[in-house]
């Protein structure tokens, strides 16, 4: 089922996890140091930073789980 030198679809989902949560949690950040004129309703829940969390967490996951050149 899995041929030698092919890459699993589950690395590369875990990198584009990991790249999102890292752009999340950086607007996140951004919004909290520098709070807009007019904030949304629940803006103190800060959601991007949760949000970018969440996602650093998974990405990083899946990107250590399904590396490439690991042994199964």
């Amino acid at each position: 089922m899995h041929r030698p030198g092919m890459l699993s679809i589950w690395f590369f989902i875990g990198v584009l996890l990991l790249a999102y949560g890292i752009l999340i949690l950086g607007a996140g950040i951004y919004e909290y140091i520098s709070p807009p004129e007019h904030p949304l309703v629940l803006a103190e829940l800060h959601a991007g930073i949760w949000w970018g969390g969440l996602l650093i967490a998974m990405g990083l996951f899946y990107s250590v789980k399904f590396r490439p050149g690991r042994n199964n």
